[in-house]
C-alpha cells in the first residue's frame, strides 16, 4: 500500500455548501473504497488548509483516480504528499550511500 497525507482546500462551492462537508466525506470514504484505497483519517483544521487526510492506496493510479474524481465534484482543490512509515523510513535511509 501507498500511503498519501491529503491537503484540502474548499472551493467557492465548498464553503457555499460547508453544513454537508461531515456528509461528503462519508461519500468519500465509499468513492474510495471503489478505487480500492482505505481513508485512515479525515480531520477539519484552521489555518492555511481546510481538511487534512489520511489514506492507503494499493498503488498510484488508484489514488490518481480517486483524487481526479474528488476534483471534478467541485467542492475541495487538493494537494497531496507521499507519506513514508517510520519502518519505510528507515529502509530509506538504510540503502543510502
Amino acid at each position: 500500500m501507498v500511503a498519501y497525507v491529503v491537503l484540502a482546500n474548499f472551493t467557492d462551492q465548498g464553503v457555499r455548501n460547508a453544513k454537508e462537508s461531515p456528509k461528503r466525506a462519508d461519500a468519500f470514504k465509499d468513492l474510495a473504497k471503489t478505487f480500492g484505497v482505505t481513508v485512515r483519517e479525515i480531520v477539519w483544521t484552521q489555518g492555511r488548509y481546510d481538511i487534512v487526510t489520511i489514506v492507503d492506496a494499493p498503488d498510484e493510479s488508484s489514488f490518481m483516480s480517486l483524487t481526479l474524481s474528488l476534483a471534478k465534484l467541485g467542492n475541495v482543490r487538493t494537494e497531496s504528499l507521499r507519506a513514508f512509515s517510520a519502518a519505510e523510513m528507515t529502509k530509506i535511509v538504510d540503502d543510502m550511500l
